[in-house]
C-alpha cells in the first residue's frame, strides 16, 4: 500500500511540474523572446506602449527605388489624431499635396495638374487593398494595422522577436507582426495582399523619443510582386509634437479630376 501511495505521489508531482512548465509565462522586458508567453498579456504590454500623440509634425526625406530608378522628395507631414493626415511634397519647389480624413482623400499634383477628391480608392486601387484612415495614421505612429489586443493571436517561436499571427481570420489583410522583446515596439509588419501575389512589408528600423513617446524615425516599406521590388524609405529628420497645427489645402482652378 505504501509503495502504491509513493507511486501516486510521484505521478502527482510529475503532473504538477508538467502543467507548470506548459503554463504561459508572464511578460517582462527581456533581450530575447520568452517561449509560451501569455499572448494576451503581451498584447496589453504592446498596446500600453503605443505613442500617445494628439498632434505630430515632421520633415521626411522620402527615397523611392524600384531597381531601375531612384527618386528623392521631401515631405512635410502634419497629423492630428483621429482627424487629419496632411502631406506636402516638394522637389526644390512644391509638387503635390495630400490630405486624408475619416471621410476620404483629397490630392492634387502640379506636374500633370490632376486632382482627386473621394474615398480611399486613390490609395487602395493600385494595391487591391482596403486601407482606412486608421491604417494611414498607424503607419506613421509605428502601430500595427491590426491590433493584437483584439481577437485571437498565436505566437511564432523566434530567437529575436515576438512574432504574432492572427487565428481564425479568413478575410482582409493577413498580418505577421514582429515586436522587440525589450521595448515591445513594433519592428515589422508583413502582409499578403488578398487576391494577388503581392506582399507588403513595413519595417521600423529606428525610433526616437519625443516628450516621453517613442515615434518612428525611419520606416522602410517594400512592395514585392513576383521578382519586382518597390521600396520606399522614409527618414524623419525633424519631428515635434506641437500644441496647435494647421492643414492648408485648396485645389487650384483648372486642374483635371482623376477617377478610378
Amino acid at each position: 500500500m505504501r509503495n502504491r501511495k509513493n507511486i501516486l505521489g510521484i505521478i502527482a508531482i510529475g503532473v504538477f511540474f508538467t502543467l507548470s512548465a506548459c503554463k504561459s509565462v508572464a511578460v517582462l522586458p527581456t533581450n530575447t523572446p520568452v517561449k509560451n508567453v501569455d499572448v494576451n498579456a503581451l498584447a496589453s504590454k504592446i498596446k500600453g506602449n503605443y505613442p500617445k500623440v494628439n498632434r505630430l509634425r515632421s520633415r521626411i526625406r522620402a527615397v523611392y527605388d524600384d531597381g531601375k530608378r531612384q527618386q528623392q522628395i521631401i515631405v512635410q507631414l502634419r497629423m492630428e489624431a483621429q482627424k487629419t493626415v496632411w502631406m506636402s511634397a516638394s522637389m526644390v519647389i512644391p509638387i503635390a499635396k495630400l490630405m486624408v480624413t475619416k471621410q476620404g482623400v483629397s490630392f492634387y499634383e502640379k506636374f500633370q495638374k490632376n486632382y482627386f477628391q473621394g474615398d480611399f480608392e486613390l490609395i487602395n486601387a493600385p494595391f487591391n487593398t482596403s486601407f482606412t484612415f486608421d491604417d494611414i495614421e498607424n503607419l506613421f505612429l509605428g502601430k500595427p494595422f491590426l491590433d493584437p489586443s483584439l481577437g485571437k493571436w498565436k505566437q511564432i517561436s523566434n530567437p529575436q522577436y515576438y512574432i504574432l499571427i492572427p487565428q481564425g481570420r479568413k478575410s482582409g489583410l493577413q498580418p505577421t507582426l514582429f515586436f522587440d522583446p525589450s521595448s515591445f515596439l513594433l519592428k515589422e509588419q508583413r502582409f499578403l495582399i488578398p487576391g494577388s501575389l503581392q506582399s507588403l512589408t513595413i519595417k521600423y528600423t529606428n525610433h526616437q523619443r519625443i516628450q516621453g513617446e517613442y515615434i518612428p524615425q525611419e520606416i522602410e516599406i517594400t512592395l514585392a510582386d513576383g521578382e519586382r521590388l518597390q521600396k520606399l524609405n522614409l527618414e524623419f529628420t525633424r519631428t515635434d509634437l506641437p500644441g496647435a497645427i494647421s492643414f492648408p489645402f485648396e485645389i487650384p482652378q483648372g486642374y483635371k479630376q482623376l477617377s478610378f
